[in-house]
């Protein structure tokens, strides 16, 4: 295969220095450096995106695409599928903070009422201690177990920090609630994360449905996007759940349905490699079969406009409160 032209590594070199770009932004640069719109040619758009891949795929590097689980909007960005030891040289977290992010990750993933978020007060709750005495158990061969100074000692004003410092970078978000939600980086890495932790998938699109909506009826565990809704009941022309096959309790959303037309984008597969910042994969990949013949799609994360908002102020107010639980 030829190596890769100037146009691919202006590609590449967008999503490094700028971050995960919405399909919009991602599909002008495609444009404006090929002369061609992605739109009419699918093919041209799928051959970069493979080429690029292909190439980033020496380096543990991959170009992904994924879907906001809280408005549906599509996201490129590219990831590193590296999960040893030396690959946490590259981040400028530091180990706690790293252990915070996860434990928020653990919280917002694992909630039962598929809410994609946790509030403000319990993520500044969160005891790192009780992660890693969780994660080991209490004692260890040597005996009791020796939490870190750095995992003891990281204070409320360090969390409150981190928060700011992972919002920024969009690891994680402020949903329109003003809850603590997932970013889009996050979502561009976890997918693998996402289904070794047995995170329950939508009905319809077969994606983690870390922030859906729940069948009501008794005994009944399906999830569905919210913006996976209307979609998928237009089509179908019932509002039947797609699981149980009863009717679908839950109001529809009334917002416009999102395009039909799923994000082209061509990658090679990665095997999982079982960390938390893991990899998901990217574009039209055929998952396993629906009965309901429901669409492929892509993985979810948070708006840039929240994800960039400051909540400092909002912490202020909280932070009393947090302390006296």
């Amino acid at each position: 295969m030829p190596p890769l032209n100037w146009r691919h590594h202006t590609l590449i070199q967008a999503l490094l220095n700028r971050g995960p770009l919405k399909e919009g932004d991602f599909h002008s640069i495609f444009s404006g450096v090929t002369g061609k719109n992605s739109g009419s040619h699918h093919e041209l758009f799928n051959d970069y995106l493979l080429k690029i891949n292909r190439e980033l795929s020496s380096f543990q590097f991959e170009l992904r695409a994924c879907r906001d689980q809280y408005d549906g909007n599509v996201w490129y960005g590219v990831v590193n599928n590296v999960a040893d030891e030396q690959s946490k040289l590259g981040t400028k977290y530091s180990v706690p903070q790293i252990a915070f992010y996860k434990a928020i990750i653990e919280a917002i993933a694992h909630g039962e009422m598929a809410q994609g978020s946790i509030s403000n007060i319990d993520a500044l709750n969160i005891r790192l201690e009780n992660q890693i005495l969780a994660g080991v158990g209490s004692e260890s061969q040597d005996g009791p177990l020796q939490i870190p100074a750095a995992i003891r000692n990281f204070t409320m004003s360090q969390k409150e920090k981190t928060l700011d410092e992972l919002m920024q970078d969009k690891w994680l978000c402020l949903t329109p609630d003003g809850n603590i939600g997932l970013g889009v980086r996050s979502c561009l890495d976890l997918r693998s994360w996402f289904r070794s932790s047995h995170i329950p998938s939508c009905e319809v699109c077969n994606e983690a449905a870390v922030k859906g909506d729940l069948c009501q009826n008794k005994g009944c565990v399906a999830r569905i996007h919210h913006y996976c809704l209307k979609k998928f009941f237009q089509k179908r022309g019932e509002i039947l759940c797609p699981r149980c096959g009863k009717q679908w309790q839950n109001q529809l959303p009334k917002a416009e349905a999102l395009e039909e037309e799923e994000p082209n984008v061509t990658n090679q597969s990665q095997p999982p490699t079982g960390r938390t910042r893991s990899q998901p994969t990217a574009g039209r990949e055929r998952k396993r079969p629906r009965a309901n013949g429901g669409d492929d799609s892509v993985t979810v994360a948070c708006s840039s406009s929240q994800a960039s908002q400051p909540v400092s102020d909002l912490r202020r107010i909280t932070r009393s409160s947090a302390h006296q639980r």
